[in-house]
């Protein structure tokens, strides 16, 4: 297998994403997954721009990494200033990292519209930066910015900057694709040329702007490249970078190349979950490999085949990447869908069963009537105990009332709910206020039967949505309401259906408190 380096961006590009800002805890904690997954090299961001970057190099000493390399990120030094004095250098030799890396221009149109230098004196800021750092570093890495652009533009002195860096000893020269325009055809070809032209190892830097940043990096990398830069699920600036959770596992399953331990890949997507998490953003579903719906299976037939034979409609193990495969169960149903459901759940389910056609039916007309079982599980097996005979009743509800009252101040009081159930011979009649209606029927359900049911103290409601079903009848439209509810071990989605918004979320509640108990049961054998 031909060993390649990866390095890893998601601390600088990542964070020039819209809607991403990460603190320095923030990339401390992200060093430390990337660390774990084995990534070689890891960019901690810019010491010179912010102090936010510099703090971060000052505490990324204290962590103990096994794998990763940290470098810093900075550029050529600015004209008219001596490299010895520019403040930016100054700062990656403060940082004390083995490694840095520079950008510098390659676009002749850059050199002279954005930097405001002639195209030899740009010659020499690449050539004076690179062998001043040397000194300091144990390597050196050259980020070619803008290049594919600048050898369209002027294929001679795109390849002049690059001499330049490999006279300079530059160890890797990574040509960059920073506007994002590139398509994979030009990769090819230009990168073959470089190649004949150099004798230094080079990398591929793509940016996202045409939807190809992952074919150009794996195209880079058939055609000679051996370092490949990208970030985590893609975070960068505009359209973002390449995402190593997809080149990671392309160039490793599918070509043969060394990119990082196979077993460390199997946490590819536990990185890429957490990575969002602290970045604060809901993970992209249909994520190639990551996604949770990358091995997700709807359709009867599909389900059917990958039941037999998962290759069918997986083109890898999900497991290889640390996902997993799932079957959802719709509309487009079928009997498949239903059997492979219910082997997952546990529950003991005959092809030739009566109850398979009938959990069918049950859902296609539930779906029917707005209800969406993809994304409410828990609801989804409730339904297949209550069809086959083994959904134990826990409660009744007598009845319950929601007060809402806003006043002419403006001032909206809390919410009221009082409720009475019934929890075997017993009844229980109580109230509680909320923040909104349904936050405070939520708290009045649990007020009621925490008492009989200790265990639902440890519930937690993580999230509430509401859709509207049928938007044509404006405030008189069905809703579908989807609640998550949490412990401290797992997460539970359920969902309810109705024209009445407190009706749907009730229906989402009862369900949500009932999986609980069902799983306590369960546990305990007494189900």
């Amino acid at each position: 297998m031909n060993n390649l380096e990866i390095y890893d961006t998601t601390l600088r590009d990542g964070s020039q994403a819209e809607d991403i800002s990460f603190s320095v805890d923030d990339k401390l904690k992200i060093t430390e997954k990337l660390d774990e997954l084995g990534i070689h090299y890891i960019e901690g961001g810019w010491p010179g721009s912010n102090p936010k970057d510099a703090e971060y190099f000052k505490k990324v000493k204290k962590l103990q990494l096994n794998n990763a390399v940290i470098v810093a990120f900075g550029s050529t030094h600015r004209p008219k200033i001596k490299v010895e004095n520019d403040p930016n250098v100054k700062s990656l030799i403060a940082s004390e990292t083995k490694i840095f890396t520079i950008f510098g221009k390659t676009w002749d149109f850059h050199v002279t519209e954005a930097l405001k230098v002639s195209l030899e004196e740009n010659l020499e800021l690449i050539f004076n930066t690179i062998t001043f750092l040397k000194k300091y570093s144990e390597k050196v890495f050259f980020d070619a910015e803008h290049f594919f652009d600048g050898y369209k533009n002027n294929p001679e002195y795109a390849l002049r900057c690059l001499k330049s860096a490999e006279d300079a000893k530059a160890d890797c020269i990574i040509l960059c694709d920073t506007n994002g325009g590139t398509l994979p055809n030009d990769v090819e070809k230009i990168i073959r040329e470089v190649k004949r032209s150099l004798n230094v190892s080079i990398g591929i830097h793509a940016h996202n702007d045409s939807d190809c940043a992952v074919a150009n990096s794996i195209v880079a990398v058939l055609n000679g490249a051996t370092h490949v830069q990208g970030t985590v699920n893609g975070f960068g600036e505009r359209c973002g970078n390449a995402n190593l959770c997809s080149v990671l596992p392309n160039l490793q399953f599918k070509l043969g190349y060394k990119c990082i331990d196979g077993e460390n890949l199997k946490k590819l997507t536990e990185v890429s979950r957490f990575v969002y998490e602290i970045a604060n953003l809901n993970p992209f579903k249909r994520q190639p490999f990551v996604g949770e719906s990358a091995f997700a299976h709807k359709g009867g037939v599909h389900v059917s085949a990958v039941s037999k034979r998962p290759e069918t409609y997986e083109h890898i193990k999900p497991e290889l990447v640390g996902n997993r495969q799932r079957i959802l169960v719709s509309d487009l149903a079928g009997k498949s869908n239903i059997l492979k459901k219910a082997e997952e759940l546990g529950i003991p389910l005959q092809l030739i069963s009566p109850e398979v056609q009938a959990i069918v039916n049950a859902v296609k007309t539930l779906e029917n009537e707005g209800y969406q079982f993809e994304s409410a599980e828990a609801s989804l097996e409730l339904l297949f105990r209550k069809t086959l005979g083994l959904k134990r009743k826990f409660f009744d509800l007598i009845g319950f009332r929601v007060i809402d009252e806003k006043r002419s101040n403006n001032y909206f009081t809390p919410s009221e709910a009082t409720i009475m159930v019934k929890v075997g011979r017993r009844i229980e009649h109580t109230a509680a206020t909320g923040n909104g209606p349904v936050n405070a029927l939520d708290n009045a359900l649990r007020k009621a039967l925490e008492k009989f049911y200790p265990e639902l103290k440890k519930v937690k409601l993580k999230d509430y949505k509401v859709r509207v079903v049928n938007s044509g009848k404006g405030t008189a439209s069905k809703v579908r309401v989807l609640i998550e509810s949490g412990d401290e071990k797992s997460v539970w989605s359920t969902v309810g259906v109705s024209e009445n918004i407190i009706e749907a979320s009730w229906q989402a509640i009862v369900d949500s408190i009932e999986y609980k108990l069902c799983r306590e049961k369960l546990k305990k054998g007494e189900i």
